[in-house]
């Protein structure tokens, strides 16, 4: 079964947040997939990764351009698999695929936002439903990840 992790953002970003998230991932010799809930959110994800520290190079791509199947971190809106991900992101309340085929499934959400709030609760309920070993992570005031559930 794949792990499933919910990351609830109460101090952080999604921006300040999910590099580091990418980082270790990769770090880990996985291929990361990140399913945004909308194209200009992929868009914004895909400008700030070049540029979120002046000291970091994080290598990645977008599903529509030229061998989105070879990047080690790709974005996209979309269900498909492209790069053969060993973990999938989903963030801005994006609706997954079936998540059989990771080792890691990770749902960030703002806090802050009634929406995504309410998605991640949809998520939990269908994830913990269809047997997957799911946990909650919330953000503590040094944003750091505490163990909820």
């Amino acid at each position: 079964m794949t792990e499933v992790l919910f990351y609830h953002l109460s101090e952080s970003t999604l921006e300040e947040a999910l590099p580091a998230l990418l980082e270790r991932s990769t770090a880990r010799g996985w291929r990361v997939v990140v399913q945004a809930g909308s194209e200009e959110r992929r868009d914004a994800l895909d400008a700030h990764l070049w540029t979120f520290r002046e000291d970091s190079f994080l290598g990645h791509g977008v599903d529509h351009e030229p061998h989105a199947g070879e990047q080690p971190v790709l974005l996209t809106t979309g269900q498909a698999n492209t790069n053969d991900a060993q973990i999938r992101f989903m963030v801005d309340a994006a609706e997954p695929p079936d998540l059989t085929s990771y080792e890691r499934a990770v749902f960030l959400f703002d806090g802050h936002d009634d929406a995504q709030l309410e998605a991640a609760r949809r998520h939990w309920r269908t994830v913990k439903g269809s047997g997957h070993q799911a946990t909650y992570w919330q953000q503590t005031p040094d944003r750091r990840w505490e163990r909820k559930a």
